[in-house]
């Protein structure tokens, strides 16, 4: 434990270390928890998928008629149905299973107002017709899509937002529907701050448990209970990369963690494998060659982007700007691998830890030149155990009470932790 005094000379300490380092950079179980959309404009209760053996046909009930628009993606198949937001309430396990051409349907926030539905396709598929039915007096409305099967090269041939089909404003090829961002917020003078990112968000999902407990929804209870814990020290400013159902970019979050100047980013995941039996917990830091097989299969598998963003190089050279983020980057990775050190310490009295706990891999959600960035798997959504656990909120609470431990640890200002 230390005083205020000697509390406040870290900070300060800290700071300094992180603007010089700026400076250099800029020279050269019943889950009770699921977020609540805003400003919903109305209801998704249902989907129903059929397959007509010529066609694959949709239907997703709705509270009230709206407008839509929908587009292609390739690599892999899928259709993308931008809406307005909507209050999902539709049961994953009528999304998760294939039927038809179609092999799962995702949904979620994309933007303030505007809903996003991703449907993964088994292999090239068209819509063949799209419209909205009124209701009756005894249906809701529905949204109707019908796919059939094509080509490659037929499908390759119109992809993306300029090759809309739909109903309204959500048709226009000039609607462009950027990610979320939240507001930066002024950063204390006084205090540690903590970026905490609920992995995975909005359209998609992460991994499905057992159960069809969502990932992203796993991740967002835990990081708002981690929050509340550093804010309650007084000693924090806690701040979360989505604070609701919302797709975000890996660059994005990194970003977020830049514009809040933030002294340590902490990213929260529970993963899936094979192998129903294995369970436990890790901790991942950043490298360019991963531990095992499986760290790089699981960062392969995470990363949709691998690039550094948030710093401003541009009037140096190429070679002067890979020394720069390199020496910074080193110095990140350092104090991320002594601070999984303590985590580790204080989450191994909590919770199973997987045998070799602390791992290796190039995620790019990690890549902070100049942020400490850690990686945390909280468990395996495809063990019973894991799941049963981590679905309930006390277990929770343990496990991010020792995360807080850890931090106040590796800081040296240990104290004890609330629970």
């Amino acid at each position: 434990m230390c005083s205020e005094e000697s509390f406040n000379t870290l900070i300060n300490n800290k700071k300094s270390r992180r603007i010089s380092r700026r400076t250099v950079l800029a020279a050269g179980a019943a889950v009770t928890f699921a977020p609540q959309l805003a400003r919903a404009m109305g209801i998704a209760s249902a989907i129903r998928l059929h397959d007509h053996g010529t066609h694959t046909r949709l239907v997703l009930e709705l509270s009230e008629s709206l407008d839509f628009s929908a587009f292609r993606l390739a690599n892999p198949y899928r259709v993308v149905v931008d809406l307005p937001e909507l209050d999902w309430t539709v049961a994953p396990d009528t999304t998760a299973n294939p039927v038809g051409v179609v092999k799962a349907v995702h949904f979620g926030l994309f933007q303030g107002g505007n809903g996003r539905m991703v449907i993964d396709l088994n292999g090239p598929a068209v819509v063949k017709s799209a419209f909205v039915i009124p209701p009756s007096a005894d249906q809701s409305v529905r949204l109707v899509m019908d796919f059939e099967t094509t080509t490659r090269p037929n499908f390759m041939a119109s992809l993306g937002p300029q090759h809309r089909i739909g109903t309204g404003r959500f048709a226009t090829a000039s609607t462009q529907i950027q990610p979320v961002s939240q507001p930066v917020a002024p950063v204390p003078k006084n205090k540690i701050v903590v970026m905490i990112d609920p992995g995975h968000g909005g359209v998609d999902p992460g991994t499905i448990g057992r159960s069809g407990i969502y990932e992203k929804i796993i991740t967002l209870a835990a990081a708002q209970q981690l929050k509340a814990k550093f804010e309650a020290t007084g000693r924090y400013k806690a701040v979360l990369t989505r604070d609701r159902d919302v797709s975000l970019g890996l660059a994005e979050r990194r970003e977020l963690a830049h514009n809040v100047q933030a002294d340590l980013f902490i990213s929260l995941h529970a993963d899936a494998i094979a192998d129903k039996t294995i369970r436990g917990l890790s901790v991942y830091t950043l490298s360019d060659n991963a531990s095992d097989k499986e760290a790089a299969d699981l960062a392969e598998q995470e990363n949709s982007a691998d690039r550094i963003i948030g710093i401003d190089l541009s009037r140096e050279s190429q070679e002067v700007r890979h020394i720069l983020v390199d020496l910074a980057q080193r110095e990140s990775m350092n104090l991320a691998t002594k601070l999984a050190g303590k985590l580790i310490g204080e989450l191994q009295r909590e919770t199973t830890l997987l045998r070799h706990v602390h791992r290796f891999a190039r995620f790019a959600v990690l890549k902070s030149p100049d942020i400490p960035s850690i990686l945390i798997e909280m468990g395996y959504l495809s063990n019973k155990e894991d799941e049963a656990a981590l679905k309930l909120e006390p277990y929770r609470a343990k496990l991010m009470s020792a995360v807080l431990r850890g931090v106040e640890t590796h800081l040296g200002t240990a104290r004890t932790a609330l629970r």
